[in-house]
């Protein structure tokens, strides 16, 4: 069960996380990153981060280069979180693909 702590922390990571991505989507050549969701441990030492990534050809490898450029992501977070949070939690990306499967759910109900 989440705190109202956590849950409070997981919205403000959310929004400058999302704010983060749509300012780098320029760079990253019409992929367009969002931030469908953030979990954060009870401890608030390490908030997992899940993504949609489209065109969803290319999820993987974005995925991949987010994660490895989660050290300059989370220092870029510290920036703007500095006067809400005294230590910005680990981040760890993953994929969130429930958009993939609720369209395999449609496709499978058409049939």
């Amino acid at each position: 069960m989440e705190t109202t702590r956590q849950a409070k922390i997981s919205r403000l990571l959310q929004k400058e996380l999302s704010e983060i991505f749509r300012q780098q989507t320029a760079k990253t050549h019409g992929v367009i990153v969002s931030v469908s969701a953030v979990r954060v441990t009870p401890d608030l030492s390490i908030a997992r981060a899940y993504l949609s990534v489209f065109p969803t050809d290319k999820s993987a490898e974005m995925i991949e280069n987010i994660n490895n450029s989660a050290k300059t992501i989370r220092y870029e977070l510290a920036q703007r979180v500095r006067f809400q949070l005294r230590k910005v939690p680990e981040l760890q990306f993953y994929l969130d693909d429930s958009l993939d499967y609720a369209a395999n759910i449609d496709s499978l109900l058409n049939q």
